[in-house]
């Protein structure tokens, strides 16, 4: 009788493999979704491919090294004129201490509570989703520099988004357009509250179940409400783009553009629940300092 040689041979047919390998999968999202089990193992494999992380990380290092070993003698010139803007900021900062002063004496006056004065930590974009429906980034800061679930993320013109999840040396945020994310915010005109949603669509907020008849116009500024105590109040998150009011709906469609954005700059600030303003100055010098200390090792 015939038989098949052993080189011959073969396994378990490929619509089999595919099923149980499908089956192992939707367990696996079901225990960690459920249970929390794989939140360890997860941080254990972030911390083993960490240094993997870095090696991938360093031909941009050194592109970036390159590029500002380069361009010297224009961050000269533009150094000049840094320091004649300084100059030019330093009265408007005098100003603006007098204005703090001012108002936290008539806080207390008015037997106001102050507000709690909080760090804000900068920190750099590591990756950006090329994916269209993926709307998380990749911050250098994890863990070990402070960062934790919630703090909000900011550009210098406005809220970028949330983060989600922290490893040691690593954390992710989530966009505020992502669909499951939503912000308290209020109207700067008229001080209207309402919740501003993600769509899922780049730089697109929609304001959901605001009445036909609410006083909103197109180019109104949406600020934050700090209703909730996560977002702090009065930080920038989008304009007003489109209002379409249908007499057969009971709400409005508003949707609104944000105003700050991961493709505009490679810092972020990362700030806590409640953020002051002194403490972006801290951060900046911290963060100038750590820049400072790292070209004289590199010297």
């Amino acid at each position: 009788m015939e038989t098949t040689p052993q080189f011959f041979r073969h396994g378990p047919s490929s619509l089999v493999r595919l099923a149980f390998f499908i089956q192992l999968s939707l367990v696996l999202m079901v225990v960690d979704t459920h249970f929390k089990y794989l939140y360890e193992v997860r941080q254990t494999i972030t911390v083993i491919l960490y240094p993997i992380q870095n090696l991938a990380y360093l031909p941009i290092a050194i592109s970036n090294f390159a590029n500002d070993f380069f361009i010297t003698q224009d961050l000269a010139d533009e150094n000049v004129r840094f320091k004649q803007r300084h100059l030019i900021d330093s009265g408007k900062l005098q100003q603006f201490s007098a204005l703090t002063t001012e108002n936290e004496h008539l806080r207390k006056l008015l037997e106001a509570a102050p507000r709690k004065k909080s760090k804000a930590v900068i920190a750099e974009i590591r990756s950006v989703p090329r994916d269209p429906f993926n709307f998380t980034i990749i911050l250098d800061k994890g863990l070990q520099n402070g960062a934790q679930d919630g703090q909000v993320i900011v550009d210098n013109l406005g809220v970028i988004g949330q983060i989600t999840l922290t490893y040691p040396w690593s954390s992710e945020a989530t966009l505020i357009t992502d669909k499951d994310h939503s912000v308290p915010v209020q109207i700067v005109r008229n001080g209207l509250r309402s919740i501003a949603s993600g769509t899922g669509k780049y730089k697109t907020l929609e304001l959901k179940y605001m009445a036909n008849n609410v006083d909103i116009r197109e180019g109104d500024q949406i600020v934050t409400s700090g209703i909730g105590g996560v977002y702090p109040s009065g930080l920038p998150v989008a304009v007003v783009s489109k209002i379409k009011r249908d007499v057969s709906s009971v709400f409005a469609y508003i949707i609104c553009t944000t105003i700050a954005g991961v493709n505009r700059n490679k810092q972020v600030l990362i700030l806590s629940p409640q953020f002051h303003p002194d403490s972006l100055m801290d951060s900046a010098d911290i963060y100038l300092e750590d820049k400072e200390s790292e070209k004289n090792d590199a010297r």
